[in-house]
């Protein structure tokens, strides 16, 4: 396992990121693991030589920290050993203040998944979603805070318009506060909108990639189908997938990475997430896994290269779409 610097910071991080999303309560999504299984997995991601986790309070509210801090515990990770990221902004109760970036619900959501995580900080602390309802100087007023009292040690952000998110940067610069260092964005062969704005941007201000759904939630995987959706749990119940792909030209995307991936003898997720590593600015793209061969996969992924013919084969179908998962 290769490891970089996040974005233009000092900090090493594997070239892929092990989201926890998949890890908590059925109650949450049904296709959400037990303890067990997310112990099973981050074991694996470890061994990988993976050392970058991504979780999020409002997952399974709050019991996919709880795991992740348990699990590498339990494992016996020294925390110094370890990045571990957490994103806040979603629904967290049912109080107008449990949701969002104030002030308020940023200095209590910070101590929450601290303690769900028991640790005694985060190294990389996101906004999961820009705020238009809060000023963006008392959310980055709050973060440098969070920052300065060693609760965090750097700060991210996610999904947003490139607009909004170079008037933050702005921001911090013009008021000394703690600036982003990077952004987890909805970035894969079958949506590249971020090409157009988010990405030259982020090149431009030394911003770490760290995209999410680098699989399309499964769709380049090319199990996938459109009169039933798939054959999986979450394939059959993603209702924020079959709104975001399954478009003819989707398709197509998926046919040339299956191509590729049969000419290669590897599976189509090695070959989705091996353009993805091999975009400018990209850090480590945070993949999820359900099954071992999935974390297999992408390991695997992060040797395989790909030549420009198999990188224009991949790219030619794709169409635009319109903006996806900034809400």
């Amino acid at each position: 396992m290769n490891h970089v610097n996040l974005g233009s910071t000092g900090l090493k991080v594997s070239r892929l990121c092990l989201g926890m999303m998949s890890y908590g309560s059925t109650e949450w999504r049904d296709w959400v693991l037990d303890y067990d299984a997310c112990l099973s997995f981050v074991k694996q991601a470890l061994d990988g030589g993976i050392n970058f986790f991504d979780t999020a309070d409002v997952y399974s509210r709050g019991i996919s920290e709880e795991f992740t801090g348990r699990a590498l515990r339990e494992l016996g990770v020294a925390r110094h050993n370890v990045v571990v990221a957490t994103k806040v902004h979603g629904e967290m109760g049912d109080g107008p203040n449990e949701r969002g970036q104030s002030r308020q619900h940023l200095m209590h959501a910070i101590d929450d998944s601290l303690r769900r995580l028991n640790m005694d900080y985060v190294d990389l602390y996101q906004i999961h979603r820009f705020d238009p309802t809060t000023p963006i100087e008392e959310t980055l007023e709050a973060l440098t805070d969070i920052v300065k009292a060693g609760k965090a040690l750097y700060i991210g952000a996610s999904s947003m318009f490139a607009w909004q998110f170079a008037k933050m940067l702005n921001t911090s610069d013009r008021l000394g506060l703690s600036r982003f260092v990077t952004m987890q964005n909805h970035y894969n062969l079958v949506y590249r909108e971020e090409e157009r704005e988010m990405v030259p941007l982020c090149l431009d201000e030394g911003i770490g990639l760290i995209p999410w759904s680098p699989l399309a939630r499964g769709f380049l995987a090319g199990n996938r189908r459109r009169q039933d959706k798939g054959e999986t749990t979450r394939a059959r119940s993603d209702g924020f997938a079959h709104n975001m792909y399954y478009a003819d030209a989707d398709f197509q995307v998926v046919e040339r990475v299956t191509e590729i991936a049969q000419k290669r003898g590897v599976p189509n997720a090695q070959v989705a997430l091996a353009w993805l590593l091999q975009k400018p600015g990209v850090t480590a793209p945070i993949v999820g896994a359900t099954k071992p061969n999935h974390l297999a996969d992408a390991l695997a992924a992060v040797e395989l290269r790909l030549d420009a013919d198999e990188v224009t084969a991949l790219e030619e179908p794709y169409r635009p779409h319109p903006v996806l998962g900034h809400s």
